[in-house]
């Protein structure tokens, strides 16, 4: 962890009774119904330039996320700037120091992705897999997660052997659920054969509707698996909140993606000009309408938007309250087939190691 993060003792941040959550509409996950949005939780120590603020910034974030009702979590053990298990480690100590009910939170987590010898690559062996779960239920310190997921597809091992070994560990009782992330629709048909798959997570957003083009939308409905989508504000550029690259840190790692080059970031602020101007005829944030959107296109799609701001915490929260009619839908979609995104999503090491199973 940052060196900068001040210790945070049990008694300074004990539990108080706080105001009932707000009732949010909920979905089926893994065989619970959980409360949309979700909350994305990579940003509070990875990508984003978390060491700007502390770690008790980060636990007032989460805090107010419980509050609101926004308790469904999702992370990763490769979430963070110090090695494996940060974002995990962070998580773990806000549900144990805020006094958190464990079983009020639908934890997510993901393993799949190692850096070795300065190669990024996906795994996806049953020892590997029982190792990372090891490592993540030590670091979460929990006895279980809600939802586990292949963080990215090991082209070396079968699918059907990786998702397998995550069976043996659901009938164990370490894990409730089996989640593919950025998986291919034919990887998701030869896991479905073998174990019940409870969920794909995969970007997807106005920014990114590739799940739509390339059979993966599709397949989810198909098999009636939940698809949950992760930068459903499209890393924040859907928000409206920056207008050029001096608008994001230094540091932020944003700053590296095709899309936000000096030569793609101004070509791509036109759909974000269209979504405010929809959003100001809704009556609405840009943000609660691409939410909104999400949400709209299929009554399993949950978004998983993430922050490390409790304003836009509230923002995304309240984005239930958005209800698109017919005709809105069909506007933001004539929006969506004139514009196409400038730039890959990814820079050159994360594009590796997308899923090529056709």
């Amino acid at each position: 962890m940052h060196n900068n993060i001040p210790c945070i003792s049990a008694s300074t941040t004990r539990r108080t009774e706080a105001t009932p959550p707000m009732s949010l509409p909920t979905r089926l996950l893994a065989g619970r119904q959980v409360p949309i949005p979700g909350f994305g939780c990579m940003g509070i120590s990875a990508y984003y330039a978390p060491s700007l603020k502390s770690e008790q910034h980060y636990q007032s974030v989460l805090r107010a996320a419980y509050d609101l009702g926004a308790r469904h979590w999702d992370t990763a053990n490769v979430y963070g700037e110090h090695g494996l298990g940060e974002n995990e480690r962070l998580i773990g100590r806000a549900i144990m120091e805020l006094e958190i009910p464990r079983e009020d939170i639908f934890l997510a987590t993901k393993f799949g992705i190692s850096y070795e010898d300065g190669v990024l690559r996906a795994r996806g062996s049953p020892e590997y897999v029982r190792a990372c779960l090891a490592q993540s239920l030590e670091a979460l310190q929990t006895p279980y997660v809600d939802l586990y997921y292949v963080h990215r597809v090991d082209p070396d091992t079968p699918i059907e052997v990786t998702v397998n070994a995550m069976q043996q560990l659901k009938e164990e009782g370490k894990i409730r659920g089996i989640g593919l992330s950025e998986c291919s629709a034919e990887t998701l048909r030869k896991a479905a054969k073998v174990v019940t798959v409870d969920a794909v997570q995969v970007e997807y957003s106005l920014f990114e509707t590739t799940p739509e083009t390339n059979g993966l939308l599709a397949t989810c409905k198909e098999l009636n698996v939940p698809l949950v989508a992760y930068s459903p504000l499209g890393r924040g550029f859907l928000s409206g909140r920056f207008r050029t690259r001096a608008d994001l840190p230094s540091i932020d790692s944003r700053l590296g993606l095709p899309r936000f080059s000096e030569e793609n970031f101004p070509k791509n602020l036109v759909l974000v000009d269209h979504v405010n101007r929809l959003a100001q005829k809704k009556g609405c944030t840009a943000g609660q309408l691409a939410l909104a959107w999400i949400h709209a296109q299929w009554e399993r799609t949950i978004a998983i938007p993430g922050t490390t701001r409790v304003e836009a915490l509230k923002e995304n929260v309240e984005s239930g309250k958005v209800v698109l009619s017919p005709e809105e839908l069909t506007e933001i979609r004539e929006v969506l087939d004139s514009f196409k995104p400038v730039g890959n999503r990814y820079d050159e090491w994360m594009t590796a190691l997308e899923d090529q199973s056709a």
